[in-house]
């Protein structure tokens, strides 16, 4: 098995992405610069686009994808080529969030059918740690029908692509790599050192890589919890959050996090796997879901801010023209998917009132799919009551106070309300006006 990875670089073995998402499509784009690449997904749509030079993710573009030598299938036999295989499915919850591995197992189950002699599966999706060795290596080995160590390796590298990110892209991010044993792990650090400028770091065992990649999100959650914490207390105490914070960033040392939504796949769902593993162990974990119970509420505390700023302004609730910028889980992705913007329209709901929504980035299928709501062009945000912003797309920040002021009422500015979720209009200008400004 020594050989592998100088088989693949002269091209005489070939490299497999299971699953073309937002991780693994730019992960097979990457190699395939360098070495010969199979991308399979299950989803034939997918694939389509990805064939006629789409790309839907839009975190590569259209013309990478129309120029790219990936061989796009959703044919899984086609496996069988591929020596080198990569696993990057989505690792959701469940309504319950205990962890829902069901992509994974599928996965596995498709990886194991065509697995051939001599190769290296490789998990990109974060899990809690004992995945990848008690769940899908059993799953292989009975699919194939050879053993692992003899036959075939293992070994998990998670993944690190932040969606929408132009800066911090695979190339340019350190690696952490892992393998079952000393020679997998080697075979795999050189093989991502084809596409990773940064370097890899090898971790000592699988596990101990699960449970880094599980732990970088959960420590981001607790943090942005804290500050969603101290958002609320000087909400309660008339002090503005992001001044507070600016004043107190002056100190070397202090932790430059924001208050705000915590959606996606990532932070918000990565903790679950880790309080949920810590469970079988015994522990019931204090900290990290204390920090998700306050994330998990700040949609209803905005929609709650918002009914009350409508008060204040002697609006009927129930009458109220309420315009909404932005659909999507984060700033200039158009992923839509787990997006806690849902949460503030569906406590606006429980209020009598359905906001108009503007999502010029936001895939406009998946807003109607998952949260039944028909985007609108920005023209369409006129005559209102009172504006959310609730994700900072360029696009939105690029907005002139004035574009703003046109989407309201032609009526007093003390009966106009303005919700920056993000806190990145001028606060002091529109307060000036005298609008009824309020962020997080």
């Amino acid at each position: 098995m020594g050989e592998l990875y100088s088989k693949i670089i002269g091209g005489e073995e070939k490299i497999a992405l299971v699953g073309l998402g937002y991780v693994g499509m730019p992960i097979a784009v990457e190699f395939a610069k360098h070495v010969n690449v199979i991308g399979f997904d299950i989803n034939k749509a997918k694939i389509e686009a990805y064939k006629s030079g789409i790309d839907p993710t839009q975190e590569v573009g259209d013309e990478v994808i129309k120029q790219t030598s990936v061989e796009w299938t959703s044919d899984e036999t086609k496996l069988k080529e591929a020596k080198f295989i990569i696993v990057a499915v989505p690792t959701p919850v469940n309504a319950d969030t205990t962890p829902d591995l069901s992509p994974v197992i599928g996965s596995s189950e498709i990886v194991g059918r065509n697995l051939t002699k001599g190769s290296i599966v490789v998990y990109e999706s974060t899990v809690y740690p004992g995945v990848t060795e008690e769940v899908c290596l059993p799953i292989l080995e009975k699919e194939s029908g050879l053993k692992c160590g003899a036959d075939f390796k293992i070994g998990y590298s998670p993944e690190r692509i932040n969606p929408g990110d132009k800066v911090h892209r695979l190339p340019t991010i350190k690696k952490i790599v892992s393998g079952m044993d000393q020679e997998s792990l080697e075979e795999i650090a050189n093989v991502y050192k084809i596409v990773v400028e940064a370097g890899v770091h090898k971790a000592s065992c699988i596990k101990v890589a699960e449970a880094a990649k599980v732990i970088e999100n959960s420590q981001r959650d607790i943090n942005i919890a804290f500050m969603n914490e101290l958002s609320i207390i000087f909400n309660k105490m008339g002090i503005d959050t992001l001044e507070v914070l600016e004043a107190a960033g002056t100190k070397w040392n202090f932790l430059p996090f924001r208050p705000g939504l915590v959606g996606g796949h990532c932070i918000g769902i990565d903790p679950y796997y880790l309080t949920y593993r810590a469970e079988q162990f015994g522990y019931h974990s204090q900290i990290i879901l204390s920090g998700r119970r306050i994330n998990d509420d700040m949609g209803k505390y905005v929609a709650q801010q918002t009914v009350k700023q409508l008060i204040a302004a002697d609006k009927s609730i129930k009458h109220a023209k309420v315009g909404c910028l932005g659909i999507t889980f984060k700033e200039d992705c158009p992923d839509a998917r787990n997006s806690k913007v849902d949460d503030i329209l569906k406590e606006l709901n429980e209020y009598g009132i359905k906001p108009i929504i503007c999502d010029p980035v936001a895939d406009a299928p998946d807003a109607k799919r998952f949260y039944g709501v028909d985007l609108v062009p920005i023209e369409k945000l006129k005559d209102l009551d009172c504006l959310i912003i609730a994700v900072s797309h360029k696009e939105f920040k690029e907005l002139s106070d004035e574009d703003i002021a046109k989407m309201f009422k032609n009526e007093p500015n003390d009966k106009k309300v303005i919700i920056d979720v993000k806190g990145v209009r001028n606060k002091d200008l529109f307060r000036q006006e005298g609008y009824r400004y309020w962020r997080l």
